[in-house]
């Protein structure tokens, strides 16, 4: 499998687990006020998490299949406003043809808008970069959620999983 197939594989995956998350969170007693939650006040609050997790992989498509796509830099305002927008970055994912990608020693540069610039091979992009940081701000939504008192456990965030569960033998 090529590091391209396998990236979008696992943003696929997690993209999943990010909308099953919000989905949960939409019925929350605590509603639309969970997006303004934070887990310590130097951080960035739920609606920023769940965007970040979505515009790494739409910045990853860009700069690996040379894609074209907008981020929405917009605030996440409402639940319907994140699954609408969770929903959209799955589309761009389920078109992205992965042999559209560069080669993996191709070189991936990039500098971050604090000045700080990168440049390493595509699939160590994927690997050291993006993935980290969709998992980092992922885990942070599923974390703002957790404290904020939403019944959600580790088979919520690792729920694809049981398309491989095997059924007892009888």
């Amino acid at each position: 499998m090529s590091y391209a197939a396998a990236a979008l594989a696992t943003y696929t995956n997690m993209f999943g687990t990010l909308d099953h998350l919000v989905a949960k969170a939409s019925a929350h007693e605590k509603g639309e006020a969970l997006l303004q939650a934070r887990l310590a006040q130097d951080m960035l609050p739920l609606h920023t998490q769940i965007r970040f997790t979505l515009d790494q992989v739409v910045t990853a498509l860009n700069r690996l299949g040379g894609s074209g796509l907008k981020t929405d830099e917009s605030d996440i305002t409402s639940f319907a406003d994140a699954r609408a927008r969770i929903a959209a970055a799955q589309a761009q994912l389920a078109a992205t043809d992965p042999a559209a990608w560069p080669d993996a020693r191709d070189t991936v540069e990039f500098t971050l808008p604090n000045g700080m610039a990168f440049a390493m091979q595509a699939h160590e992009y994927c690997r050291d970069w993006t993935t980290p940081q969709v998992y980092f701000h992922l885990m942070a939504v599923y974390s703002i959620l957790r404290a904020e008192g939403l019944a959600i456990g580790k088979a919520d965030y690792v729920g694809y999983m049981m398309k491989y569960l095997k059924q007892p033998e009888a």
